[in-house]
């Protein structure tokens, strides 16, 4: 049937006003720190086998990513993060900030680099998708493995020209409070992570590396209204209505999964209470999780290590899904969208037989003998292209150290400690609006598609 020009035009209409519609109410962004296309591979096979998938890896969309900054071919994961979250092509070491060139912190009368040196005109803040959903309404929330203040959570919620000023970013997410970060409005309602001294102060004891200010940012937030809690057990007592600030490391990072002490949470439970937390918005919500901790690992040259904080994460995104399509069947109104900022040197060289262990020395898969260089000595399958790991003259590697968890890898080229990769790294994603991510995109590209979904 040949359709009349004003029903054509009313068809257009709607098909336009279809797809300009929003399509999530609520934006889940996993990020794992570091987790390249190899570490992929290896945490599939060191879990489930050549023949298995990761959760992640079942999801019906995936596409490509590009990760180079703005000034470099291998990005840090400030800039790349900042990509994710602003839409704009940053500078290494540089936190949400266009234009902006990174000036490293000074160092206070207690020897912690605590006094911020960035200086007025040096670039100007680019809005986070954290905070544009704030703006609208939405509750927002931040969860890592990582100092609350590290790149990744920091180029959600703070400005910065440069990513080791920690205090100063640490001073942004308090309300009301000198240096906060007005596009926040009343606050972030989640944050979860390590590196309690950023946000405590200075005692030559206690805390000799907390903040030479004397301000007790956990206190501030306290005093804002926020549930504040140090342990698991608290933070699984909190309930929905306040928001909530969990610091569960007192001057770093959080443990490695395997070696986690009882009184720190896992990133599954992190993130399914961060969910409780935020979805009783009836605006919806936007939440980033990150497995940070696979790129110390792998910066150790450690692959038992980056594996097992894969499969972490890899459980954590399992989890989320489940609580979702429970909160929301179909996930109709919530896009899942999970990445990598970066990847890493290591690579997965050899010709193993099928099933051999994926932290092992090389076996033949002609006659499952242990595979030799050219001086005929063994090695690992997982190797690292560069690090401190390189010896004059190579040994033998033998299975029982291989298959260590303190085992390190060796590496090609001798540095001081592994660098990132410049390779592109994989996207997943389902749920509301998860139809547009495919092919091969820039990390840029991944703002706006989200961005998109959420009808901004």
């Amino acid at each position: 049937m040949k359709l009349t020009p004003l029903c054509a035009l009313l068809m257009a209409a709607l098909c336009n006003a279809a797809a300009a519609a929003p399509a999530a109410k609520n934006v889940i962004f996993f990020l794992g720190d570091g987790m390249g296309a190899t570490t992929l591979t290896a945490a599939r096979i060191f879990k489930y086998k050549e023949e298995g998938l990761l959760h992640m890896e079942s999801l019906e969309r995936s596409a490509r990513v590009k990760t180079y900054s703005n000034n470099a071919q291998t990005t840090d994961s400030a800039p790349s993060m900042g990509a994710y979250m602003t839409g704009i092509k940053i500078n290494n070491d540089v936190i949400s900030m266009a234009d902006a060139r990174p000036v490293a912190p000074a160092r206070d009368a207690n020897g912690n680099p605590s006094i911020d040196q960035c200086g007025a005109g040096n670039g100007r803040a680019a809005p986070t998708l954290l905070e544009l959903a704030k703006a609208r309404g939405k509750a927002v929330g931040a969860v890592t493995t990582t100092e609350m203040t590290h790149a990744t959570p920091a180029s959600t919620f703070a400005h910065s020209c440069d990513r080791d000023a920690g205090y100063s970013i640490a001073a942004q997410i308090v309300p009301g409070g000198a240096g906060y970060n007005p596009a926040l409005r009343d606050g972030v309602d989640v944050l979860m992570g390590g590196g309690r001294h950023h946000f405590t102060p200075f005692d030559r004891v206690r805390n000799p590396t907390g903040r030479g200010d004397g301000r007790d940012l956990l206190g501030e937030l306290a005093a804002q209204g926020y549930a504040v809690a140090h342990t698991r057990s608290q933070m699984l007592a909190a309930q929905p209505g306040r928001k909530f600030v969990g610091i569960y490391s007192d001057s770093s990072h959080l443990d490695y999964d395997i070696e986690r002490r009882a009184e720190q949470p896992s990133l599954s439970e992190m993130a399914l209470k961060a969910v409780d937390l935020l979805a009783p918005d009836p605006d919806g919500f936007f939440l980033m999780v990150e497995g940070g901790k696979i790129d110390h690992a792998l910066h150790d040259s450690n692959a038992s290590r980056a594996l097992s904080e894969t499969i972490a994460f890899d459980d954590a995104i399992k989890a989320v899904i489940e609580r979702m399509k429970v909160l929301d069947p179909g996930l109709r109104n919530t896009l899942i969208v999970i990445t990598a900022d970066h990847d890493h040197a290591i690579s997965m060289n050899g010709y193993g037989k099928r099933g051999n262990p994926i932290l092992d020395i090389v076996r033949n898969y002609t006659d499952g003998q242990p595979a030799r260089d050219a001086d005929g000595k063994t090695f690992t399958t997982l190797v690292f292209g560069n690090g401190p790991n390189r010896l004059a003259q190579r040994v033998d590697v033998d299975s029982k150290a291989a298959l260590q968890r303190d085992y390190h890898q060796e590496s090609g080229v001798r540095l001081k400690g592994e660098t990132h990769g410049g390779g592109d790294v994989k996207l997943f994603a389902t749920g509301a609006g998860s139809q547009v991510f495919k092919g091969t995109m820039e990390n840029t590209k991944v703002f706006h598609l989200m961005k998109q979904a959420f009808g901004f």
